[in-house]
């Protein structure tokens, strides 16, 4: 089973997010920070992680760059969940990193293509 790391630290967001996932056939685990994000990058071995980029502790942003450093995490593919809509943060958030870049509210069709392509899986 897919495993999908969360990063999200809006708990209504996280909730609804983690139960269309599992639904839909993945293995969701989630971290409320940055911080805890990094860790649990290493402790779980996600084979995906999603990460809103406006965290405490850690933001998305420095969170993705430390793991894209590592040469242990950085072939996961990351996909920012962001609200941030505006010219130049999808650039922002590729250079810091990420794969790919998603926008809230979150379309799961649309996201789930993304995550599929990511994977390399066709449907």
């Amino acid at each position: 089973m897919t495993k999908i790391l969360l990063v999200e630290d809006n708990e209504m967001n996280r909730d609804m997010l983690s139960r269309r996932l599992t639904r839909k056939g993945y293995d969701v685990v989630f971290a409320v920070d940055g911080a805890q994000g990094l860790s649990m990058t290493s402790s779980e071995n996600p084979d995906i992680i999603l990460m809103d980029m406006s965290l405490p502790v850690i933001d998305g942003w420095e969170a993705t760059r430390q793991l894209k450093t590592n040469p242990r995490t950085r072939n996961i593919p990351v996909i920012a969940l962001t609200a941030h809509a505006m010219s130049g943060d999808r650039e922002k958030a590729l250079t810091a990193g990420c794969d790919e870049y998603d926008t809230k509210p979150i379309e799961l069709p649309r996201l789930l293509a993304k995550i599929e392509a990511l994977l390399g899986r066709t449907n």
